[in-house]
């Protein structure tokens, strides 16, 4: 539990760290703008070189962190070398970034159009989702899923004795809490997060999660699946296939959502709550 708080945490944290940065950095290059050049004896004049080395100077040392303080210490590239590289289970985590990458591209338009969500920080963007969410959201989901994993193996070993039928209706009552909890946890977690509003946030916390958890309660199940059972290798092709597919079941469901219960708040563009199709085709889209 700690660790998952932890996790969520981080989130926010690194989310808040990263635009504080982009912040910052413009606020130099905009101050510089405005007087022709630096006054500082230790920064560049040229107002676009400040910004790169106000940016560089707070950026690199997570990467040093990550790279002398961690991968080094643990010779993590030396992990698994009795394989090949595409037997790897770490490799086929390319699962969770086939699903987080649909989930930003895609699904992130209906907490737009249901859940009355908006993201204002500055940032580039595809399909109308900020560059910096795809990167956060790798980080996070790996997490989940790995919590996931454990959770449900631990699970599956305690009700092992028990009927089949009251197998599966322990073990989906489970992903259902982990997924709503999960869900919920996030959504408090970057509550305070400027950059990312609600139009209501009761119904954020409470109903929206729930609509959140969808994600994970396809996701969950399907993604122990790899190369789980003993024997029963997965390649790649048949990596790839199932996690596209659970995409598609969770886009399915979602779209269902906002066709049949609309949204749980007033957003503007009516039209678009209300017709048939998807929601990021009419004229939001910015590529």
């Amino acid at each position: 539990m700690a660790c998952l708080l932890k996790g969520h945490g981080a989130k926010a944290r690194l989310l808040h760290y990263q635009t504080g940065i982009i912040g910052e950095a413009n606020k130099a290059f905009d101050l510089t703008a405005s007087m022709g050049g630096s006054s500082s004896l230790w920064l560049a004049s040229n107002p676009s070189k400040r910004w790169g080395e106000l940016f560089f100077l707070f950026y690199t040392p997570f990467w040093l962190t990550l790279c002398l303080g961690i991968v080094v210490p643990y010779k993590l590239y030396e992990a698994d070398r009795s394989l090949g590289w595409k037997d790897r289970y770490w490799v086929k985590f390319f699962w969770c970034n086939f699903h987080f990458y649909v989930g930003n591209y895609f699904w992130t338009h209906y907490f737009f159009t249901v859940l009355g969500a908006s993201y204002t920080f500055p940032s580039g963007k595809m399909n109308n989702v900020p560059h910096t969410t795809f990167l956060l959201t790798n980080v996070c989901f790996l997490f989940y899923h790995v919590t996931s994993n454990l959770t449900l193996r631990r699970l599956q070993h305690s009700v092992a004795h028990l009927p089949v039928k009251t197998q599966w209706i322990v073990k989906s009552a489970w992903i259902l809490a982990l997924s709503y909890f999960i869900a919920y946890l996030e959504t408090v977690a970057i509550s305070n997060f400027p950059y990312y509003t609600f139009v209501v946030r009761t119904l954020m916390y409470k109903v929206g999660s729930l609509f959140y958890a969808i994600y994970f309660l396809v996701s969950f199940p399907m993604f122990l699946r790899i190369d789980e059972k003993v024997g029963d290798r997965w390649d790649l092709p048949r990596v790839a296939v199932d996690a596209l597919g659970a995409a598609m079941l969770v886009t399915i469901i979602l779209n269902l959502w906002r066709l049949f219960l609309v949204p749980i708040v007033p957003v503007p563009d009516t039209k678009l709550r209300a017709e048939p199709g998807l929601p990021w085709f009419p004229g939001h889209t910015e590529l």
